[in-house]
């Protein structure tokens, strides 16, 4: 489109207090020749954003530059219609007016001053009037300064700050275009493979909710381990009472619902595609079909830990040991009678091991998060079989959290269940069968002898997305349970790993299964988006991500659907998905250009790009979430999208003005838009003082970070890159999933381009930061700041 550009100062919330308006008018006006330039209060407010309205109705205004708060806040007064208009927001408030000194005479510390702060100001001043967002007097002559000529008031190093943050906020404006959204018709069938509780709620729900659903499970019959159970755990208030399941019904009400198909006895043997457009493979009584799908709910449930591997816990050597599950199947089969494998007679004294197995670096590092709540349900089974009968819980720690602690109680107050906190010493059997147990370090200090007829063995939870041949979840590969893949490109051999197949069968570059995180889980960003996998348009539910019991695995099912619905929408319309969800634009490739290096289609969070028999990728539209991981990873940089790319961004730096004096140093700082840009927010609504020479890029990740601008900008003068982004390995947080850690294994590579440049790599830096550390920001920047002082001025400054 032809570009109409209109530039819109706030004076509001401190900002005319702070700043000379009139020079930031001028820049617009003159430097960036925009079409319509105004300065006005609270442009947040209905009047305020009535006049963009109005410009827009009458000059044709198509590029809106909004230089005021946050693009956080206020985002409904500059909700534009965004495949009419280019809308840019400049952080003029929060990050620099609130995070720096505004007036030349005033502390070093900038805050909303209240009229009677300001009287001690003008006390400290030697009387000298100070400015106030609340409306202090100002001294005569400055009346106009928050919309006239304030030169003489304000600070300079703050003054050129936001100055620099308009030209940069132009320059996007300027280098975006109008996205262009892929609409296509798809397919809104959802499928859901894994006919257990899970499985079963999400079909429902789904199917309530309008969509048609294809439901796949490889047993007989649909109910998994729901059916095998003799009771389940409290899912009503108030959560104190087991009760029978009711899995059979819900069976039935799938069975009975015209929009469910149910097939059983099946296998995925191929998931080829994208969302609103998968062709799945399925093959049942000796045949396959092809089934068209438009998202998938991946409900496949657990299996229980091997419990061969707990011979030292006497499983596999006396016979009355046995795993809470076959406790749980003995139970249902005798109609509540407990009986013991060895004989068959009635167990009236049975002891429960809490984390067999658990809680192990040997075995699972983890805790299931289940098994004491089983182990409470089951001893009420023993006490129900007999009043007489008793049952001894050996525990670490009882973990019931939730409502699930009035059950703890309940189980508390029966006097026929015996709780205590204790180590296992020792394991044996007497001559009629019964199990010996000897317990130390125990509450009250005292080393305890049992006796029971029957010993079970709380074993964990291990997910049904690992191979079945994997028993020692420790020794996992650090993304994928596969195969180490060496291939050889132009940039030199990339080594990655290709997951061994396991249910989905995937046609993806990146492997037949989805990437794991330890343990086996599905991995996903467990706080902020738990149902989403690394593969657009395919969610986990249930215990396959995460070990939960049979009520939340049903609500979670409910969760998964609403996920798998979102994505069909917002597919349909050519939007995103979480986490920038409803973005409409596309990275572009220029395949002219491409050496088949792979760099792209390897680094890709998602597995967006797959690869023809040279290398070169090919492009999946809807898998993309549009973080720009391939933009940063791409040499030859020709992946772009209509709104980032790398020469925007690269032009931006380009449009900081670096000053000819030492000691007035310019440091870019990029800074992730998910959790670096919303930190730096929060410090400056908590008027926390940062250096004014920082120049804030917004990112939308850093795995967009092209190493470039780096050779760029340091050539230009500028003195330092810190880049801070979200934590990554193992408790990582970045919303892309492993873009910050992309970002940060490129950098190893510039140390050769900083030598190439004679400058120190240490000019470069990046920060693992959490929103919630936003009180870190001031001092991480100041020591960087300082630690490029220690440098001395960077050598090609004023080439």
């Amino acid at each position: 489109m032809e570009q109409k550009v209109g530039v819109y100062v706030c004076s509001d919330c401190g900002i005319g207090d702070a700043l000379n308006l009139e020079a930031l008018e001028n820049i617009a006006r003159n430097e960036y020749r925009a079409d319509v330039v105004k300065t006005a209060p609270f442009l947040c407010s209905q009047e305020g954003s009535q006049i963009i309205k109005d410009d827009i109705n009458n000059e044709d205004i198509n590029t809106i530059i909004v230089a005021g708060c946050s693009a956080r806040f206020n985002t409904d007064a500059f909700d534009f219609d965004p495949l009419k208009f280019v809308v840019e927001r400049v952080n003029l408030r929060d990050h620099i007016v609130w995070t720096q000194t505004p007036k030349a005479d005033q502390p070093s510390e900038a805050e909303e001053a209240a009229p009677a702060e300001a009287e001690s100001a003008d006390s400290q001043a030697g009387g000298e009037e100070a400015e106030t967002e609340a409306g202090a007097a100002e001294p005569a002559g400055e009346a106009e300064a928050s919309a006239g000529d304030s030169s003489a008031a304000v600070n300079e190093n703050t003054q050129e700050m936001a100055e620099d943050h308009l030209r940069m906020g132009m320059v996007r404006a300027k280098k975006s275009e109008l996205p262009k959204p892929q609409i296509e018709e798809i397919n809104k069938t959802i499928l859901v493979i894994g006919g257990g509780a899970t499985g079963i709620s999400s079909a429902l729900e789904s199917a309530a909710a309008g969509y048609d659903v294809v439901l796949v499970e490889k047993e007989a019959e649909l109910g998994g381990w729901a059916r095998k159970m003799y009771k389940i755990l409290p899912d009503k208030p108030p959560f104190e009472q087991t009760r029978k399941p009711d899995i059979d019904e819900k069976i039935k009400s799938v069975q009975d619902n015209d929009k469910i198909r149910v097939i059983t006895g099946a296998n995925v043997k191929k998931t080829a595609g994208e969302p609103g457009k998968y062709e799945v493979t399925v093959s049942h009584n000796s045949s396959s079909e092809t089934i068209n799908a438009g998202s998938i709910v991946l409900a496949i449930g657990w299996k229980p830990y091997n419990a061969d591997r707990l011979g030292h816990m006497g499983y596999g050597k006396f016979p009355n040991v046995i795993t809470n599950v076959e406790m749980e199947e003995r139970t249902s089969a005798s109609g509540g009678q407990i009986t013991r494998p060895s004989d068959g007679k009635q167990a009236t004294r049975v002891a429960f091991i809490q984390c067999a197995g658990q809680r192990d670096p040997e075995h699972l590092p983890y805790c299931s998060t289940v098994c004491c709540l089983t182990s409470l349900k089951q001893a009420t089974y023993v006490t129900e079989s007999d009043p007489e009968a008793a049952a001894f819980i050996i525990y670490k720690d009882m973990r019931t959290p939730g409502l699930y602690e009035e059950f703890y109680k309940t189980s508390q107050d029966n006097p026929g269940v015996m709780l205590t906190k204790g180590e296992v010493t020792s394991i044996s059997e007497d001559e009629t069968g019964n199990i010996i147990l000897e317990i130390d370090n125990t509450i009250l200090g005292e080393k305890v002898m049992v006796a029971a007829d029957m010993l079970v063995l709380a074993t964990g939870m291990v997910t049904n997305a690992l191979p079945a041949h994997i028993e020692d979840v420790t020794d996992l590969t650090p993304e994928y349970v596969g195969q180490w893949r060496e291939t050889e490109t132009q940039d030199g051999i990339i080594k990655e790993v290709i997951a061994d197949p396991v249910v989905l069968n995937l046609e993806y570059r990146q492997g037949p299964e989805m990437p794991y995180l330890k343990y086996g889980f599905p991995d996903s960003h467990f706080i902020c988006f738990p149902y989403e996998t690394r593969r657009t348009g395919i969610y986990a539910a249930g215990a396959v991500r995460a070990p939960m019991t049979a009520m939340q695995s049903v609500n979670d099912g409910g969760g998964a659907a609403l996920k798998a619905i979102q994505c069909l929408e917002l597919t349909a319309q050519g939007m995103s998905v979480h986490p920038r969800v409803g973005d409409m634009s596309f990275p572009e490739i220029n395949f002219t250009n491409c050496t088949q290096c792979r760099r792209c289609t390897v680094e890709c969070p998602f597995g967006v790009l797959d690869e023809d028999e040279k290398g070169t990728p090919k492009t999946n539209t809807f898998r993309c979430r549009r973080c720009g991981t391939c933009m940063g990873a791409c040499p030859q940089r020709i992946i772009s999208f209509n709104n980032y790319s790398v020469g925007m961004i690269a032009d931006q730096m380009k449009a900081i003005k670096v000053p000819e004096e030492d000691d007035k140093p310019r440091i870019v700082a990029l800074i992730c838009e998910n959790d670096a840009y919303p930190a730096l927010d929060i410090a400056g609504l908590n008027r926390m003082n940062i250096s004014p020479f920082y120049r804030f890029i917004s990112m939308r990740c850093l795995g967009g970070t092209n190493l470039v601008w780096i050779a760029d900008a340091l050539s230009a003068g500028i003195e330092g890159f810190l880049l801070i982004g979200c934590r990554f390995d193992d408790e990582y947080q970045c919303h892309f999933i492993k873009g910050s850690k992309a970002a940060n294994e490129r950098l190893g590579k510039v140390q050769e381009t900083l030598s190439r440049l004679m400058l120190e790599s240490e000019r470069v830096t990046q920060v693992e930061l959490a929103m919630n550390e936003w009180d870190r920001l001031p001092q991480i920047m100041e020591d960087f700041a300082e630690q490029l002082k220690e440098f001395g001025p960077n050598p090609f400054k004023g080439f």
